[in-house]
């Protein structure tokens, strides 16, 4: 893999901080101006293997293939339905115009948008127990929520997905 393109951007008016994040294919590192050239190239080095190791963390294995997707759901189906919730397929599909994913009960069948793909595991993880919770109750009722609610970042995912609906200009909702 190709070294990223790296831009450092001194500042007198930061002190101490050294701060990254990546601007498109660039990655942007901030730094106090009275650093050394031996002193900034250090801080590069460490700010592109923690803005990696954060990248890492936040992204689910589950988004490499349908099989990986299966195996993840029947993790959070042991984590948080006893295992009652293991669907018969899982799979990626292009994206939905209103939805971020689908379950079918009567045949124990979810689809996933590929608008998911680059969401942190934690939001991916919350529409697989949303759509696993619907293989129990197939509606949105009061009981789907509190099997729902058994995620603890529900509320956090749900704003997460609000949030990416709405910049993206998508009108997708998160209850659906």
């Amino acid at each position: 893999m190709a070294e990223p393109r790296v831009e450092v951007r001194r500042s007198k008016r930061r002190t101490r901080t050294v701060t990254a994040y990546r601007e498109g294919d660039t990655v942007i590192v901030l730094i106090p101006a009275r650093l050394s050239k031996k002193e900034e190239a250090h801080w590069v080095q460490e700010m592109q293997r923690r803005l990696l190791r954060s990248e890492t963390k936040r992204r689910s294995p589950a988004r490499t293939s349908d099989s990986a997707l299966l195996e993840r759901c029947g993790e959070l189906s042991a984590n948080y339905f006893s295992g009652q919730c293991l669907p018969r397929s899982v799979r990626w599909v292009p994206p939905m115009r209103t939805r971020w994913a689908s379950c079918t009960p009567v045949d124990r069948t979810i689809r996933v948008s590929e608008r998911l793909r680059e969401v942190p595991a934690w939001v991916l993880d919350y529409v697989l127990v949303h759509e696993l919770a619907h293989l129990l109750v197939p509606g949105h009722g009061p009981d789907f929520w509190e099997l729902v609610h058994a995620y603890p970042r529900t509320e956090r995912a749900v704003g997460y997905l609000e949030g990416l609906s709405a910049a993206a200009g998508w009108g997708i909702s998160t209850v659906e």
